[in-house]
């Protein structure tokens, strides 16, 4: 959910975002397009009207080219099976022995082969004692169906805060997440494994920046975390963040959400909003499952190859690169103004 900070910062990123939603789909022809070549893992549309707020994204281990995402607040336990050749939903999955929803916020697969969908949202920064961690099995079949999911209490050791980012680190199961703050978040471990009937801490164990989303390479040993301008990975071992490097995020009217694809090749960037486009990036020396060097580029970008699904913000990754780098720039000038009138003020 869109949350930007409070004050003239606050306002002065909104209205950047709301002059991004309409600049950047002027220049999305820029780039070149192919019509869609019917394979997985292509830029892609989110047909489903039912999916206006993706919040985040799990790409299946079970079915090729098939993303798990969901809404945010007030929708209800649902999670929607997408498939990225059409953008059609394939299956909607009820969960069933949870709670009332809050604000679900991130999604992601653990070595378990189970779905962890993250209730860790808090636009108030710190209203919740506690937040909810649910999982249920990955469907075998792709069907409309209601599931029985596991509930976990989950609190923060130094205190209530807002998050969007969950990750389950895919050869431990440890699930990490990574708060959300104007002047920078946290990494968040979890407990080794996660228990009912009491609740699991998590402890900072990383500064991060601000984060809509992350997510695990394959091999676990990066970690991508997002925000809604820039994008960076991070060396990821023994628990800890190490080196890190920016990676070449689309730009998106609301970005919220990223996982890897399955086979490690590429990174897929989504968005909120109504047919919220999937951008796929390729991950340089990937595709064979060990995430390689995220230092790609939008498939759809300038010389790049992208699948045209009709439209959508699939096209909002496409167009010059040196007009995403101005924006950027802009942005960048903007924030740090702003942020030195407010402290003079």
């Amino acid at each position: 959910m869109r949350l930007y900070p409070t004050g003239p910062a606050g306002r002065a990123a909104a209205a950047l975002a709301a002059s991004l939603a309409v600049l950047v789909p002027l220049f999305a022809g820029a780039g070149a397009a192919v019509a869609d070549d019917g394979r997985p893992d292509r830029d892609f549309t989110i047909e489903d009207p039912r999916i206006t707020e993706s919040s985040g994204l799990a790409a299946s281990r079970v079915h090729p080219g098939v993303y798990w995402t969901h809404n945010d607040s007030d929708d209800g336990p649902y999670v929607f099976a997408v498939d990225s050749r059409t953008g059609k939903t394939l299956a909607t999955i009820t969960m069933r022995g949870v709670g009332e929803p809050r604000d679900v916020e991130g999604i992601s697969l653990g070595p378990d082969g189970s779905l962890y969908v993250g209730d860790i949202g808090d636009n108030l920064d710190g209203s919740w004692s506690h937040v909810w961690i649910y999982r249920f099995p990955e469907p075998k079949e792709l069907r409309d169906a209601t599931v029985d999911a596991v509930q976990y209490d989950v609190k923060y050791a130094d205190g209530p805060r807002n998050a969007e980012a969950l990750m389950v680190h895919p050869k431990t199961g440890r699930v990490y997440i990574a708060s959300k703050n104007e002047d920078g978040g946290g990494l968040y471990e979890g407990p080794a494994k996660l228990t009912t009937g009491a609740v699991n801490t998590f402890r900072r164990v990383g500064e991060v920046p601000w984060v809509t989303d992350g997510a695990f390479s394959p091999d676990g040993k990066r970690l991508v975390l997002r925000s809604y301008f820039s994008a960076r990975a991070y060396a990821f071992e023994d628990g800890r963040l190490g080196e890190d490097r920016p990676v070449a995020a689309p730009f998106q009217r609301q970005a919220e959400s990223v996982t890897y694809t399955a086979d490690g090749a590429a990174l897929m960037f989504g968005s909120e909003g109504a047919r919220s486009g999937v951008v796929r990036v390729e991950v340089e020396g990937g595709g064979s499952g060990d995430g390689g060097r995220e230092q790609g580029k939008p498939s759809g970008s300038a010389g790049g190859e992208a699948g045209d699904q009709g439209g959508g913000e699939a096209d909002e990754g496409r167009g010059g690169v040196g007009l995403g780098a101005a924006i950027v720039v802009g942005a960048g000038v903007l924030w740090l103004a702003l942020r030195r009138k407010r402290g003079q003020g």
